[in-house]
């Protein structure tokens, strides 16, 4: 069976070491449409499978944690995302200089 654009979201997420961040457009990219970012969004709020798909590790271009984050908000997004070793900023973006994921050096 061929593996539809949810698949290759979920198996780019799972990539996203601890630690570090991905951008839904980074995702988007990953997963073969790079203006689908909004719909990266959508699948991560569909989550099959939450202890395995970190989706936690996904936020908006600028670092911010998503608004309604599917398991709690954007405050437990955060909380699990310092847990992991992710700084954020006085303004409570991720500083991504420091925590964005690159998959060509971190694969």
């Amino acid at each position: 069976m061929a593996e539809n654009f949810f698949d290759r979201v979920y198996a780019a997420v799972k990539r996203i070491p601890k630690g570090k961040v991905a951008t839904y457009g980074q995702i988007a990219m990953l997963a073969g449409n790079p203006r689908a970012s909004r719909v990266v969004g959508y699948a991560l709020h569909h989550n099959p499978r939450p202890g395995e798909i970190p989706c936690h590790r996904v936020v908006n271009r600028e670092g911010r944690p998503a608004p309604g984050f599917a398991f709690g908000g954007p405050g437990i997004q955060r909380e699990m995302l310092e847990r992991e070793g992710v700084v954020f900023n006085k303004e409570g973006n991720v500083v991504l200089k420091t925590c964005l994921w690159n998959p060509k050096i971190e694969p």
